[in-house]
């Protein structure tokens, strides 16, 4: 997946901030690097995909931090 259909796919949908609950707080950098590593260690440790395991966390994350 390219950069650019990644990262339209991991944010179509988020809401827009003003929609966002009260005491909502995005991911760190941190918690999207874990995550990443995760997807990274589920692909069996294939090679490239770095940057999809990025996208594919940070929008989860952000996503669960949005429904939750």
């Amino acid at each position: 997946m390219g950069y650019i259909l990644g990262r339209r796919r991991a944010l179509e949908n988020v809401e827009p901030a003003s929609e966002l609950q009260a005491g909502w707080q995005e991911p760190s950098e941190e918690e999207i690097r874990k995550r990443a590593y995760e997807l990274y260690l589920e692909r069996l440790q294939a090679c490239g995909g770095e940057l999809d395991d990025w996208l594919q966390a940070e929008a989860e994350l952000f996503l669960r931090r949005n429904d939750g």
